[in-house]
């Protein structure tokens, strides 16, 4: 086992509000973080293993690199560099990363309070799912990843990702005895193994797609050429952004060249290529229209009649730039907002509980001229799940009524 290196814990200032790791970890952006029992995220991130804890005053980050060379593990071969690089004492970017990763940068409380103004249904629906961020992650794992999320759900799409780590990245260390491997590079997987393997693994027809991809972009037009399509608004650390236009309708003309570049790629159709442009190339204003932003759009915003009665293309750019049109050029994040609202994962956060007292009179004795009546209050605690989408049969009304008597009244007879 290689040797590593862990840092001590440090903290940086950080609400809640601003970023919640339990929610945005979880709602379908990055695919590899686990989650231990005391609450520690963890991942294997650009060359070391990076470990967060959160509170409601700081997010609390440790790494740990490896301090020797950590071969691959065999079989299968690949073209996978066979080692990575350590990371001296005095060349720890880690805070940067996080704050890049994270992007902490806008102030977010001020974008919720923006698009609550701008929506109803925003306003209605986000006071439950504060500090959700758009990661920035590296493009050629959003990529990969999203083309796993094609006809899938998170936690298949979550396996896939640990299985081209496991087998085909580079191992960074271990978490007691859990190995943790970064993102493979394309070079990795390029050997004319890598597409039987993959199926081999479950990835069904996911893994022509990874392969061939992989190669395109391995030997034919280089993760050069994929950073390129990158938001210069939001470089990454140590680079001076540079503006990328003002917000249009449809997207600004850097986030339309990247989007049709990506459709080019094996396994990448209009949603994926939105994921990438979303999460991995900075582009806040791309939206990915999949089914469940689509029963959001016929639920909450009227679409599903007329021309717009199916999800086909002209349908899928018309929800697109309606939220545009409402949200501006953080879009995305705001749609991803709502996409986690909808997640069946975070269905307990939508447990409405409400009391309704109902009082009775009824009339139980006369005796010596006096009525004797007893008040009833039946209090009625109706908890609702709302029911989201028509494949989730396990949510439903629940009604739970319990019956108390509350006093006794007594008045006189005139």
């Amino acid at each position: 086992m290689a040797a590593i290196r862990k840092t001590d814990w440090q903290k940086l200032p950080v609400s809640l509000t601003e970023l919640c790791i339990n929610t945005t970890l979880r709602c379908g952006q990055s695919f590899r973080w686990r989650k231990s029992e005391d609450d520690e995220w963890s991942c294997a991130l650009h060359g070391r293993i990076l470990s967060l804890r959160q509170d409601s005053k700081y997010l609390y980050y440790r790494a740990i690199f490896p301090t020797a060379s950590s071969p691959l593990p065999i079989p299968p071969p690949s073209n996978a560099p066979s080692t990575t690089e350590s990371v001296a004492q005095d060349e720890d970017d880690t805070l940067a990363l996080v704050k890049h990763y994270f992007n902490l940068k806008p102030n977010l409380a001020e974008l919720y309070n923006q698009w609550a103004s701008a929506d109803a249904n925003f306003k209605k629906r986000a006071p439950k799912f504060t500090g959700v961020r758009i990661l920035q992650q590296d493009a050629w794992e959003a990529l990969l990843s999203f083309i796993c999320s094609s006809n899938n759900n998170i936690p298949r799409i979550s396996q896939m990702v640990h299985n081209l780590c496991l087998h085909y990245g580079p191992l960074i260390g271990h978490i007691g005895s859990t190995p943790y491997h970064d993102f493979p590079s394309p070079e990795a997987l390029t050997s004319p193994t890598v597409e039987q393997h993959l199926m081999k693994l479950g990835f069904g027809y996911r893994a022509r797609y990874i392969y061939k991809t992989a190669v395109m972009v391995a030997k034919e037009k280089g993760l050069d050429w994929l950073e390129s399509l990158n938001n210069p608004e939001n470089p990454p650390p140590g680079v001076e952004p540079k503006p990328a236009g003002e917000p249009v309708e449809d997207g600004r003309e850097g986030y339309r060249n990247a989007h049709e570049q990506l459709l080019a790629l094996h396994g990448v159709g209009p949603k994926v290529a939105d994921c990438v442009c979303l999460m991995g190339l900075g582009w806040s204003e791309s939206v990915p229209v999949d089914t469940h932003v689509w029963q959001i759009a016929q639920r909450d915003y009227k679409f599903g009649k007329g021309k717009h009665s199916s999800l086909t293309r002209a349908t899928y750019d018309a929800v697109a730039n309606r939220f545009r049109s409402l949200w501006g050029k953080e879009a995305g994040w705001a749609h991803s907002v709502l996409f986690t609202a909808d997640l069946k994962a975070f269905s307990e956060r939508l447990v409405a509980k409400a009391e309704v007292k109902e009082e009775e009179q009824s009339v139980k004795s006369e005796a010596d001229g006096v009525e004797e009546v007893e008040s009833i209050v039946r209090t009625k605690t109706v908890t609702k799940k709302r029911v989201k989408r028509a494949l989730e049969k396990d949510e439903h009304h629940v009604l739970e009524v319990k019956e108390k008597v509350v006093k006794r009244n007594k008045r006189r007879k005139t």
